[in-house]
Formats: C-alpha cells, sequence, structure tokens
C-alpha cells in the first residue's frame, strides 16, 4: 500500500510517458527527465498521452512498486504544466488522481521540517 503521508514527497511528471515502460526504464526516466533518484522513496507520478491513465512508481527500500490507474471515463483534465515535473503536497495529489483540479485544492502551507515554534 502506499500511503500519501504529508512527509511524502511527489513528483508529477508534466510531458507524457510511454505506458509499454518497465520500472526500469521509468527509474531511468527519473533520473534524467526529472534529476531525482528514483530510490529516494520519493512517490512519481506518470500520464499517458492520452491522458486516460496513470502510472505510480516509488521505491519503498526493499524494492519498486509500479501501480497504474485507468480511467474508465474521461480523461486527466488538469495536469500540471511545470517542465520537467512539478512537486505536489499529497493532498495535491490525492486530488489530480482522482481527476481533479490539483491547483486548486488548497491547503496550508507545509512548515519547514525541524522549525521550531515559539509560544
Amino acid at each position: 500500500m502506499i500511503a500519501l503521508s504529508t512527509r511524502l514527497r511527489v513528483w508529477v511528471a508534466s510531458e507524457p510517458a510511454d505506458f509499454r515502460c518497465s520500472i526500469d526504464r521509468l527509474a531511468r526516466r527519473v533520473r534524467q527527465t526529472l534529476a531525482e533518484d528514483p530510490f529516494s522513496g520519493a512517490l512519481f507520478v506518470f500520464r499517458n498521452r492520452r491522458r486516460t491513465a496513470v502510472k505510480l512508481l516509488v521505491y519503498d527500500g526493499q524494492g519498486f512498486w509500479l501501480c497504474q490507474k485507468r480511467l474508465s471515463q474521461g480523461r486527466f483534465s488538469f495536469w500540471p504544466e511545470a517542465s520537467p515535473g512539478q512537486v505536489l503536497a499529497p493532498h495535491a495529489v490525492a486530488v489530480l488522481l482522482s481527476g481533479g483540479d490539483h491547483a486548486a485544492a488548497g491547503g496550508r502551507r507545509q512548515w519547514p521540517s525541524g522549525s521550531t515554534r515559539s509560544a
């Protein structure tokens, strides 16, 4: 199971991926296009050219998970356009994966890790 916790870094690739890609080819794409480490534990989200399906790639410390979702109707209308990809908050990704507008998801600003709060 992939939990969308607040600590999870989620990268969404803006350009479509070839959905014949295996784990190895998607991991190579993470390295080359997004300039990220596929073994980092971050979640990487890719879409197909027709915007009818997404693939999720994540390394859990033992191996890779590769998940795919194909919509039975319609398309993913709202997709990040920032090239080559964009980091999204987990709640925004949940909205995106359900076919909604991730930019309208809102939410509170994340506190930097390691910050202290004064009373």
